[in-house]
């Protein structure tokens, strides 16, 4: 099942895409897609719905993030030893946690703003997990399967100035307005063959910046969810950006940062792609 909200920023309607050109309108089911939905059930009750109910054909409205502000967001660093490797860090022994303000939550096709005083912004595509269920303490990596309502694409927009170079807060550098574009969809577990092994890309300008899968991922979706349980309550609706593969600007030599007027291109296989424009600060 894929997952949509489509309308204006700050009124979109929960619908489920059918195929390319259609969708159906689920905002008699739940009106959004929030911690209440995930909690009741989720995807599990739109099926009868979505079969009973009325085709209408996309018609250019705006594609919203595929959750509500989530209760949190959580990302993963350094996940991907060849992008460990490129910005001249150790792999990690376990997962790098950090979080991004929820407010950064934006859709696939919104504009991405430099913000104020930025120097180095930089792109990030990730695989973004949709928590399920309240969960913690899970017994093991195989039990946080049934705890994952879906994923999507993410772009982890990072400011690394502000990261690196202002006391080491990596939250600083990831919270900027408009630094988390998700969707457009969210894709239910069910929809993909092995959540472990999708291509992903970036292009900026139409170069090619980013290419990598999820196949080289130094803690998978499971272990990752497993482990945040063990340190905090998971909420569902809680959003987890997982890594990047190698290609972001900072790697690059010498490296490459975001301007107004760039757009950056991104997907993940199976889950669709993304596109956004960089404009200046407000």
């Amino acid at each position: 099942m894929y997952l949509m909200r489509i309308g204006a920023p700050g009124a979109e309607r929960p619908v489920v895409r059918v195929d390319e050109r259609h969708y159906v309108d689920v905002s008699d089911v739940t009106p959004d897609f929030d911690e209440r939905f995930f909690a009741a059930g989720g995807p599990a009750l739109l099926a009868g719905p979505v079969a009973a109910g009325e085709r209408r054909a996309f018609a250019g409205e705006r594609i919203g993030a595929p959750i509500a502000r989530p209760h949190q967001i959580l990302c993963i660093g350094l996940n991907y030893s060849d992008h460990a490797a490129e910005t001249g860090q150790a792999v990690p022994a376990e997962p790098i946690l950090f979080t991004k303000s929820p407010n950064t939550l934006v859709g696939p096709y919104d504009d991405v703003r430099i913000p104020r005083g930025s120097t180095k912004t930089d792109w990030e595509v990730e695989l973004g997990i949709v928590v399920g269920r309240r969960t913690s303490y899970l017994n093991s990596p195989e039990e946080a399967k049934d705890a994952i309502a879906g994923y999507c694409v993410v772009n982890d927009v990072s400011e690394r100035a502000f990261q690196m170079e202002r006391g080491g807060q990596w939250s600083k550098g990831k919270s900027a307005e408009t630094f988390n574009p998700a969707g457009p969809w969210l894709v239910t577990p069910d929809e993909l063959a092995d959540v472990r092994n999708l291509g992903m890309w970036l292009d900026v300008n139409g170069t090619r910046r980013q290419t990598g899968t999820t196949k080289t991922m130094i803690f998978d979706p499971y272990v990752i969810v497993h482990h945040l349980s063990q340190f905090m309550v998971l909420e569902p609706g809680d959003l987890i950006n997982t890594g990047t593969p190698p290609g972001v600007g900072m790697g690059h030599d010498p490296q490459i940062w975001l301007q107004p007027g760039d757009v950056m291109e991104l997907g993940i296989e199976g889950l669709g792609s993304q596109r956004q424009n960089v404009v200046g600060p407000r």
